[in-house]
């Protein structure tokens, strides 16, 4: 194992406390960090093209012969998700429309990359995991700005052609440029590239939270009601796009690895995206709630993880079977 990999291994494990360091970081940093905001597109666009080496076209055509799972997956994260959010922010928030807008924004951004990670550890069905990753990261200039759109109108003012331009240089294109590189090479940057990178994108990761974080530190220098009432809504939000994912599939009665693969394509958000997007197009206090999602974000995930492992048992390898 070469050091690439041992450091990527090491950060791997301490994943659950990467990202919830890294906004403490930002928080008591602040205004240190805060001159340093330009450099947040760029990190997450090489994040974007790093995650996407792993990958080529043909993904896409594995998924299409099934598309079903994929296309519950995206009515999860981009139609019953975002109108749960925008019904819980009114409910609690009706008269901040800053705040309101914060949690659709965290319900509309595309699915985490990082939930590649995680369903591989857990054995979800990698082809579908990363075909959502890859669709929902595409359509995302599209998505992201409608439903801001159609569930907040006027209320708000936000620069949608902007919006899009930003989302496609930050995740588009570098997405379409790893894959290209995954295809050029016939699939060898997955082997030789992607592990070198790996760690540096992992690392990126806790840069852009820790700048993110920074640029709305002073509404966590005191945490009142309001602030701790907010990180229990996207706590739970984010619990239930677990379980959402999680139940759609069992509810349609598709295999194990198909649903490990939508409880955490369903739960996990690509959160760095969001908060880049938040502190680029709107006020600051917009950020909170998609801040505060990076939080829970990695911790939920090792235990969903667990949760899986619990409820949706591993299969057995066919020489232990046999042994039983």
């Amino acid at each position: 194992m070469d050091v690439f990999a041992k450091v990527n291994k090491s950060l791997e494990k301490i994943m659950p406390l990467l990202t919830p360091s890294s906004v403490a970081i930002g928080v008591l940093a602040g205004s240190h960090l805060q001159p340093f905001a330009f450099l947040s597109p760029w990190v997450f666009a090489f994040m974007t093209f790093a995650g996407s080496l792993g990958s080529g076209f043909k993904e896409f055509a594995k998924v299409l012969a099934r598309p079903l799972p994929l296309l519950v997956n995206l009515m999860i994260l981009h139609v019953i998700m975002p109108f749960i959010a925008w019904g819980v922010a009114h409910l609690f928030y009706p008269d901040d429309v800053h705040v309101i807008t914060g949690f659709l924004l965290a319900a509309l951004i595309p699915t985490g990359i990082s939930s590649f990670l995680w369903s591989s550890i857990y054995m979800g069905n990698v082809a579908l995991t990363l075909s959502i990753i890859l669709l929902d990261t595409m359509i995302s200039p599209l998505v992201v700005p409608f439903g801001m759109y159609v569930l907040l109108g006027a209320k708000v003012e936000m620069d949608t052609w902007d919006m899009m331009q930003g989302l496609f240089f930050m995740i588009v294109l570098p997405s379409l440029a790893g894959m290209l590189l995954h295809h050029l090479s016939r699939g060898r940057v997955k082997q030789t590239l992607a592990p070198k990178l790996s760690p540096f994108s992992k690392l990126g990761m806790g840069v852009v939270v820790a700048i993110n974080s920074s640029m709305v530190s002073n509404y966590f220098q005191a945490w009142d009601a309001k602030l701790f009432g907010m990180a229990v809504l996207v706590l739970l939000l984010a619990i239930l796009g677990y379980l959402l994912g999680w139940w759609m599939a069992r509810l349609f009665g598709w295999e194990r690895d198909v649903i490990v693969a939508l409880t955490f394509n369903s739960g996990m958000r690509n959160i760095s995206a969001g908060a880049v997007m938040a502190i680029t197009y709107f006020p600051a206090t917009v950020a909170l709630p998609v801040v505060l999602g990076m939080l829970f974000q990695q911790t939920l995930a090792s235990t969903f993880g667990k949760f899986l492992d619990v409820v949706e048992k591993r299969p057995q390898p066919i020489g232990k079977e046999v042994a039983q």
